[in-house]
C-alpha cells in the first residue's frame, strides 16, 4: 500500500468511498451526497496546507483518503486542523486507516500547526480506536449535536498536540 497526496484522478474513488458513508452511516453528516463538481471543488481546497491523501492498494484502487482542513475561521484557531478519515469497506482491518491518518499528522507538523483535533460520531470505536492508537486523546464529548436518520448523535473530540 501507498499513502501519497490525491489527485484530480483519484476524485471519483474519494467520491465514492464519501457517498457510501452519507447514505449509509452517521460517520460523516452531511445528508446529501456529494457531487463530482463538489467532488472537484472538495479537492481543490483540499491542497496546499490543508492537504488530502489516498492510500492506494498494491493492485491499484484508492482503499481510502483521508483529510486536514481547518478547524475555526477565527485567526487564533489558524495552528489548529482537523483531521478527516474514510476507508472502503473491501480495505478495512489492514491498516488503511492508520497509514492514513500517520500521514496527515506528519503533515500538519509539516505545515507548521500545533494541534490536530478529530471529531467523531460518538459510537464510532473503530475511528476512536484509531485516533487512540495515533496518540490522540479524548477531550471531551459534545452530547447530541447531529441528528440523523431520526437519531440524535454525539460526538467525541480527540486531540493530538504535534
Amino acid at each position: 500500500m501507498q499513502v501519497r497526496l490525491a489527485t484530480p484522478t483519484d476524485n471519483e474513488a474519494i467520491r465514492d468511498i464519501y457517498n457510501r458513508e452519507v447514505v449509509g452511516s452517521t460517520v460523516v453528516f452531511d445528508l446529501v451526497p456529494r457531487t463530482p463538481a463538489e467532488q472537484r471543488r472538495w479537492l481543490e481546497e483540499h491542497s496546499g496546507p490543508y492537504p488530502a491523501v489516498v492510500a492506494v492498494a498494491d493492485e491499484g484502487a484508492v482503499a481510502g483518503f483521508a483529510s486536514l482542513s481547518p478547524y475555526r475561521p477565527k485567526p487564533a484557531y489558524a495552528t489548529t486542523v482537523e483531521d478527516s478519515v474514510y476507508v472502503d469497506p473491501a480495505h478495512q482491518g489492514r491498516g488503511v486507516g492508520k497509514a492514513l491518518l500517520t500521514e496527515l499528522v506528519r503533515l500538519a507538523g509539516a505545515h507548521g500547526f500545533h494541534a490536530v483535533v478529530g471529531r467523531i460520531v460518538g459510537d464510532n470505536e473503530v475511528s476512536i480506536g484509531l485516533h487512540r492508537a495515533c496518540g490522540f486523546e479524548l477531550v471531551g464529548v459534545e452530547k447530541e449535536v447531529g441528528r440523523k436518520f431520526g437519531m440524535w448523535l454525539d460526538v467525541v473530540v480527540m486531540q493530538r498536540l504535534v
